[in-house]
C-alpha cells in the first residue's frame, strides 16, 4: 500500500511538473524573436506556401503554447528546434524570405542568426 501511494504521488508530481511554462528569461528572448520576426516584413513558407510575418508569429505561439503544455522548452534553442524550423505533420523545414531575396533560408538560420543578434544587443 505504501509503495503504490509513493508510486501514485511520485507520478502526479511528475506531470504536474511537466506542464511548466518556459523560464521568464527564455520566454522574454522567444518574445523578441518573435517580434522581430513580425517586424521584418519577411515572408515565412510553412508546407509550401507563403504566410505573411504576423501570420507566422501566431502560428509559432500556437505551436510554442502547446509545448509548454508540455514543459519542453527550457531554452529559446529549443524553442526554435521543436516549434519554428519545421512543419510537425509534414516534416518540411519551414523557410524565411526577406525583401528581394530571391532564396529563402531556412528559419532555424534565420531565427539563430537573430537570436545572436538579440543576445549581442543589436537593434533589429
Amino acid at each position: 500500500m505504501k509503495r503504490t501511494l509513493s508510486t501514485i504521488l511520485f507520478s502526479l508530481a511528475c506531470g504536474l511538473s511537466a506542464a511548466a511554462p518556459a523560464p521568464a528569461p527564455v520566454r522574454a528572448e522567444i518574445d523578441a524573436l518573435l517580434a522581430r520576426l513580425q517586424a521584418s516584413g519577411c515572408q515565412f513558407n510553412r508546407n509550401g506556401t507563403w504566410h505573411s510575418a504576423a501570420d507566422a508569429r501566431n502560428h509559432l505561439l500556437r505551436k510554442l503554447d502547446y509545448l509548454e503544455d508540455k514543459g519542453k522548452v527550457q531554452s529559446t534553442e529549443q524553442f526554435i528546434a521543436l516549434a519554428a524550423s519545421g512543419s510537425s505533420s509534414s516534416g518540411k523545414p519551414y523557410k524565411v524570405r526577406c525583401g528581394a531575396q530571391v532564396e529563402a533560408v531556412d528559419s532555424a538560420a534565420w531565427l539563430g542568426s537573430e537570436l545572436a543578434a538579440i543576445r549581442a544587443g543589436k537593434r533589429g
